[in-house]
């Protein structure tokens, strides 16, 4: 399959280019720097995975009480100030390293857009981590129905219609198996696997999915996407565009 078919690249966000299981993480310990060093990456996440289910609200607003619900959990600190702090951190979780670059790379040829479960005022912050990269953007206040719901996908797909796009020149490029590849594949979409993870156990802060999908294209990072994506070379579809 060749990347010259797509015209649009669409993007999980939190987990794909930006580094949230390290935002999580850091924050926990830093607002608890005692308990914390106890604690490893997998006693963090699973109860962050369960708060976060038990509180799926806005992602600039919800996350005070996940934090409630983990510090609960894990005996933390989980008076009002933490809590408040643990919110406010969500908005300067870190891009992965190769992040920036790569969508810069991505961007001389594609419309990238960005779909992602965090809110309008966690995704501007998140975007202007990543250097305002995209085209076009859907976040969860737009599409009402957050991923996996393939209504969120429908969303998304009727807006880049309007722009002229069709759904066979979508990838759909994501970290997570449970939010989106899985579904993504279900209705049809041509996915690319960002495994983040690979090496490590488990699913770290993203539910455990009921199976893996198989991806059509499948990288530990973006940038080996934008090196596969350029050692293709300007042809067909793509040179028509980057010659535009």
């Amino acid at each position: 399959m060749a990347f010259e078919q797509f015209k649009v690249l669409t993007f999980d966000v939190v987990g794909t280019l930006i580094d949230f299981e390290k935002g999580v993480l850091d924050s926990v310990r830093a607002l608890n720097p005692e308990a914390g060093k106890a604690l490893s990456d997998d006693d963090i996440f699973k109860p962050y995975v369960e708060g976060r289910d038990l509180f799926p609200g806005r992602s600039s607003q919800a996350m005070a009480d996940v934090y409630r619900h983990l510090a609960g959990k894990l005996g933390l600190e989980s008076g009002e100030a933490t809590a408040a702090a643990f919110q406010a951190r969500i908005l300067q979780h870190p891009a992965f390293p190769d992040s920036v670059e790569a969508l810069k790379r991505l961007r001389r040829r594609f419309r990238l857009v960005a779909m992602t479960n965090a809110d309008r005022v966690t995704f501007q912050s998140y975007s202007h981590t990543l250097d305002n990269p995209f085209h076009d953007s859907v976040t969860a206040d737009e599409a009402l129905s957050p991923k996996p719901n393939p209504l969120f996908f429908a969303f998304n797909r009727g807006r880049q219609s309007a722009f002229g796009y069709k759904q066979e020149e979508i990838l759909h490029v994501a970290q997570s198996q449970y939010h989106d590849i899985g579904v993504a594949r279900q209705l049809g979409y041509k996915v690319c696997w960002i495994e983040r993870r690979q090496g490590q156990q488990g699913f770290g802060g993203t539910p455990t999915p009921k199976e893996v999908t198989k991806p059509d294209f499948h990288f530990t990072t973006l940038a080996e996407l934008a090196d596969a994506i350029e050692a293709e070379g300007p042809t067909g579809a793509l040179a028509s565009r980057a010659a535009a």
